[in-house]
């Protein structure tokens, strides 16, 4: 019998409130500032390439952790709505739901969570028979969940031995420390990875014995190659670039006037996966995530404007293309 699953996500998951543009830098001294738009809605990188990865029409299931409240139950409903599998998300007596803060300013945010769930996240929250039914697992915000992390090699191990494909999206790392052995464990069991430009120079420049000299996306992108099959990186506006230990390739970005950029990232995240999955070939498969994307920013929140397969196919496909 085939999988019962396309796509297993691993990770984080949380409500996201999301202000701004700020018109400046942010006050402290008890200083009141107004915004244009707020608005609370299902954060959390896993969580929203899930949603994304379900619009596209694949069968998802997620393995996470929050908290036994309101904001978990909240996490839960909402993946449920967007047709996400919830069963192996674990509600936890003991700690609260993460809850993350975006305040946005021109085309820049910052972002401040409170990790509640994500310190307890690990390898036990996620069912073997998950594992072993299929087609493909992805897992998010690795340096967030310093539990889930140490589990990871294992988990991955487990999914490639049943015949699943694995991928990788980091996130940021608070420390700043990008890496060592235990990042090491994990991308050898990792088929793609998929950091943003600014991330991808860190994670190579850890790994790699000339530290700062790797200062570019491109040159990242093949350092990182030589440690992963495939390694996709996301560059904005700018479009994305991927290598395949041999070759270098990239795709244009797709042209719209965002409202939000919050979560383009794992949209782009869902698409390259999906398109892997429908076994585009990786230089397809880098304009397809870039569309997705794009288009995910539209509106405000990471899954409010996140594209179906179709809407994505016709903007992906070069005009005149037949």
């Amino acid at each position: 019998m085939p999988p019962a699953y396309d796509l297993l996500v691993i990770g984080d998951a949380n409500p996201d409130v999301i202000l701004g543009p700020l018109a400046g830098p942010l006050a402290f001294g008890q200083r009141e500032q107004l915004t244009e738009t707020g608005s609370l809605v299902l954060g959390g990188s896993a969580a929203i390439m899930a949603c994304g990865a379900a619009r596209l029409g694949l069968r998802v299931a997620f393995a996470g952790r929050v908290g036994d409240d309101d904001a978990g139950r909240y996490v839960r409903d909402t993946l449920t709505a967007h047709g996400v599998d919830t069963r192996a998300l674990t509600l936890d007596t003991s700690r609260p739901t993460p809850l993350t803060v975006v305040l946005t300013r021109g085309d820049d945010r910052a972002v401040v969570t409170s990790p509640g769930t994500l310190t307890t996240t690990s390898g036990s929250d996620v069912p073997p028979d998950l594992l072993a039914d299929t087609r493909h697992v992805h897992t998010a915000s690795y340096f967030l969940q310093p539990r889930l992390a140490d589990d990871l090699p294992d988990l991955l191990r487990t999914a490639r031995s049943h015949g699943a494909t694995t991928s990788l999206d980091t996130q940021d790392d608070p420390s700043g420390t990008w890496g060592g052995a235990a990042l090491d464990a994990v991308l050898a069991e990792t088929d793609i990875l998929l950091p943003n430009a600014r991330e991808a120079v860190s994670l190579a420049g850890a790994l790699s014995p000339a530290g700062p000299a790797v200062v570019t996306p491109e040159r990242a992108a093949a350092l990182l190659a030589t440690r992963v099959p495939l390694v996709v990186v996301k560059n904005g506006a700018a479009g994305a670039l991927c290598h395949d230990g041999r070759a270098l390739m990239s795709a244009p970005g797709l042209a719209v006037t965002p409202k939000d950029t919050v979560g383009a990232g794992d949209s782009f995240d869902a698409g390259f996966v999906a398109a892997t999955l429908h076994r585009q070939p990786p230089h397809q498969a880098l304009r397809f995530a870039a569309v997705c994307g794009a288009l995910s920013t539209r509106a405000r929140g990471g899954t409010a404007a996140q594209p179906s397969w179709y809407e994505t196919l016709i903007h992906a496909t070069p005009t005149g293309a037949h």
